[in-house]
């Protein structure tokens, strides 16, 4: 029976089939939608942990493919090409924050022949192997670093961040004060990294780059809780190669001072 309440009769609430009137079916399909798990990442267009993991994976599978054929190639040219083309690309796509994968990919190429003529170059100045050391290093150093993150040891605040661009900003200064000096044959063509000091500049530059896996960390958990598109997933792996080709290079550097001949 209706009410006759002037107050209830008016209601759309308590009007019969006037308001929030379902079906069995309809009632069924709500049930089973509750009941379901909760959506993806992948699911709903958003970046995940493993968006990460997977396109870094393909960046590296780029980088050591064309790595190995500048180890093979042994030209300056070369490693002059990914010098010159992964500073204008990475540039592009730091300040564009491009995830567009037809710039990043042919980044990781180019970094690839970067990487292996250096790669090439110190170890045939050096005794023992000393790439496969760097890589072993560069594994050590980023498990170390996911440890002390995970665990809350080190925290990618704003103070630590702005101590550590400070740090970076400085030891970029010694790098370029380095490469003048080596170039005027200071330290047997090794710059102030041939001496005493210099060995212990060049420890800071590993610990730098290694802390810097901290701020990556950051953000791809900022990305993954603000619900990022998950084309971002490219630009998190770009940044996450960067910072770890940069340490394989510090270490490799140190350890070909270390055992150079």
């Amino acid at each position: 029976m209706q009410s006759r309440n002037p107050v209830l009769s008016r209601s759309a609430a308590f009007s019969p089939g006037g308001y929030a009137t379902f079906s069995p079916a309809a009632v069924d399909q709500l049930e089973t939608q509750y009941a379901a798990p909760p959506a993806t990442g992948a699911q709903t267009g958003r970046m995940t942990l493993d968006d990460v993991v997977m396109k870094t994976g393909i960046l590296f599978a780029v980088l050591l493919a064309t790595s190995f054929v500048s180890w093979k190639l042994d030209s300056i040219a070369v490693v002059l090409v990914g010098l010159v083309g992964g500073l204008v690309l990475g540039l592009i796509i730091s300040f564009r924050q491009s995830t567009n994968p037809a710039l990043i990919l042919p980044y990781a190429a180019l970094e690839g022949l970067l990487v292996g003529g250096i790669s090439n170059f110190y170890q045939q100045t050096a005794n023992g192997p000393i790439v496969g050391q760097a890589v072993i290093g560069t594994l050590a150093a980023f498990t170390a670093m996911l440890v002390l993150y995970k665990t809350g040891v080190i925290r990618a605040t704003k103070k630590f961040t702005k101590m550590l661009l400070i740090a970076a900003v400085g030891y970029l200064l010694v790098g370029v004060a380095n490469l003048v000096a080596a170039i005027l044959g200071v330290g047997g063509g090794w710059g102030f990294a041939g001496t005493g000091p210099g060995i212990l500049i060049c420890v800071a530059g590993v610990a730098i780059a290694s802390l810097f896996l901290i701020l990556d960390f950051d953000m791809i958990e900022q990305g993954i809780r603000n619900g990022a598109p998950r084309e971002y997933s490219w630009l998190a792996a770009f940044g996450l190669m960067v910072t770890l080709v940069w340490i394989y290079l510090e270490i490799l550097r140190l350890l070909a001072i270390l055992n150079r001949r």
